[in-house]
Protein backbone atom coordinates (compact mmCIF):
# COMPACT_ATOMS: atom_id res chain seq x y z
CA UNK A 1 0.00 0.00 0.00
CA UNK A 2 1.51 3.34 -1.01
CA UNK A 3 -1.05 5.65 0.62
CA UNK A 4 -2.30 6.18 4.15
CA UNK A 5 -5.45 4.16 4.92
CA UNK A 6 -7.65 7.14 5.81
CA UNK A 7 -8.57 9.41 2.91
CA UNK A 8 -11.71 11.20 4.18
CA UNK A 9 -13.74 11.67 7.34
CA UNK A 10 -17.25 12.84 8.19
CA UNK A 11 -18.35 14.23 11.55
CA UNK A 12 -22.11 13.97 11.98
CA UNK A 13 -23.89 16.87 13.68
CA UNK A 14 -27.41 17.88 14.68
CA UNK A 15 -27.01 21.67 14.64
CA UNK A 16 -24.84 22.64 11.66
CA UNK A 17 -24.55 26.34 12.51
CA UNK A 18 -23.43 25.57 16.06
CA UNK A 19 -21.01 22.81 14.98
CA UNK A 20 -19.54 24.86 12.15
CA UNK A 21 -18.96 27.83 14.44
CA UNK A 22 -17.29 25.52 16.99
CA UNK A 23 -14.78 24.00 14.52
CA UNK A 24 -14.09 27.32 12.78
CA UNK A 25 -13.38 28.91 16.18
CA UNK A 26 -11.22 26.10 17.57
CA UNK A 27 -9.24 25.35 14.37
CA UNK A 28 -9.18 28.94 13.05
CA UNK A 29 -10.20 27.92 9.54
CA UNK A 30 -13.28 28.55 7.41
CA UNK A 31 -15.39 25.59 6.29
CA UNK A 32 -16.93 25.62 2.81
CA UNK A 33 -20.42 24.42 1.84
CA UNK A 34 -20.65 21.39 -0.43
CA UNK A 35 -23.69 20.54 -2.53
CA UNK A 36 -25.11 17.26 -1.29
CA UNK A 37 -26.40 14.63 -3.69
CA UNK A 38 -28.46 13.22 -0.78
CA UNK A 39 -31.82 14.86 0.05
CA UNK A 40 -32.15 16.46 3.51
CA UNK A 41 -28.36 16.48 3.94
CA UNK A 42 -26.15 19.50 4.63
CA UNK A 43 -22.35 19.31 4.24
CA UNK A 44 -19.51 21.73 5.10
CA UNK A 45 -15.92 20.80 4.19
CA UNK A 46 -12.73 21.49 6.09
CA UNK A 47 -9.98 23.21 4.08
CA UNK A 48 -7.82 20.81 2.14
CA UNK A 49 -4.83 20.58 -0.15
CA UNK A 50 -5.08 17.55 -2.40
CA UNK A 51 -1.30 17.55 -2.93
CA UNK A 52 -0.45 17.44 0.78
CA UNK A 53 -0.32 14.39 3.06
CA UNK A 54 -3.19 13.62 5.42
CA UNK A 55 -6.94 13.42 5.03
CA UNK A 56 -9.61 16.06 4.99
CA UNK A 57 -13.31 15.74 5.63
CA UNK A 58 -16.51 17.53 6.49
CA UNK A 59 -19.32 18.14 8.91
CA UNK A 60 -22.55 16.42 7.86
CA UNK A 61 -26.13 16.96 9.04
CA UNK A 62 -28.20 14.07 7.70
CA UNK A 63 -31.79 13.35 8.63
CA UNK A 64 -31.97 10.22 10.80
CA UNK A 65 -28.24 10.10 11.60
CA UNK A 66 -27.46 11.14 15.18
CA UNK A 67 -24.23 12.76 16.35
CA UNK A 68 -22.26 11.80 19.43
CA UNK A 69 -20.78 8.54 20.51
CA UNK A 70 -17.16 7.50 20.29
CA UNK A 71 -17.00 4.86 17.58
CA UNK A 72 -14.40 6.73 15.51
CA UNK A 73 -11.93 9.36 16.69
CA UNK A 74 -10.62 12.02 14.30
CA UNK A 75 -7.38 13.82 15.18
CA UNK A 76 -6.67 17.29 13.79
CA UNK A 77 -3.02 18.21 13.24
CA UNK A 78 -1.58 21.21 15.05
CA UNK A 79 1.82 22.82 15.67
CA UNK A 80 0.91 22.89 19.41
CA UNK A 81 -2.39 21.30 20.46
CA UNK A 82 -2.50 23.47 23.61
CA UNK A 83 -3.31 26.48 21.37
CA UNK A 84 -6.51 24.96 19.94
CA UNK A 85 -7.29 23.34 23.30
CA UNK A 86 -7.53 26.82 24.84
CA UNK A 87 -10.34 27.66 22.38
CA UNK A 88 -12.49 24.57 23.03
CA UNK A 89 -14.40 25.55 26.19
CA UNK A 90 -15.02 29.17 25.08
CA UNK A 91 -16.40 27.78 21.79
CA UNK A 92 -18.91 25.57 23.66
CA UNK A 93 -17.04 22.26 23.83
CA UNK A 94 -15.45 20.42 26.74
CA UNK A 95 -12.07 18.87 27.44
CA UNK A 96 -11.82 15.12 28.08
CA UNK A 97 -8.00 15.01 28.42
CA UNK A 98 -5.77 18.09 28.40
CA UNK A 99 -2.57 18.08 26.38
CA UNK A 100 -0.53 15.03 27.31
CA UNK A 101 2.59 13.34 26.01
CA UNK A 102 2.32 10.19 23.94
CA UNK A 103 6.08 9.72 24.03
CA UNK A 104 7.99 9.76 20.77
CA UNK A 105 4.70 10.34 18.89
CA UNK A 106 4.14 13.83 20.30
CA UNK A 107 1.17 15.19 22.23
CA UNK A 108 -2.60 14.89 22.13
CA UNK A 109 -5.67 16.60 23.53
CA UNK A 110 -9.06 14.83 23.62
CA UNK A 111 -12.24 16.90 23.63
CA UNK A 112 -15.96 16.91 22.83
CA UNK A 113 -17.52 19.28 20.32
CA UNK A 114 -20.90 20.97 20.68
CA UNK A 115 -22.63 17.91 19.17
CA UNK A 116 -21.22 15.35 21.63
CA UNK A 117 -18.56 14.00 19.22
CA UNK A 118 -15.16 13.26 20.72
CA UNK A 119 -12.19 14.44 18.63
CA UNK A 120 -8.47 14.76 19.13
CA UNK A 121 -5.76 17.31 18.51
CA UNK A 122 -2.22 16.08 17.74
CA UNK A 123 1.10 17.91 17.74
CA UNK A 124 4.73 16.89 17.77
Amino acid sequence: MNINPVVWFEIYVQDMDRARKFYETVLKQTLSPLKSPIPDTEMWAFQMNQNAPGASGMLVRMKGVPSGGCGTLVYFSSPDCAVEEARIVPAGGRIKQSKMSIGEYGYITLAFDTEGNMFGLHSM
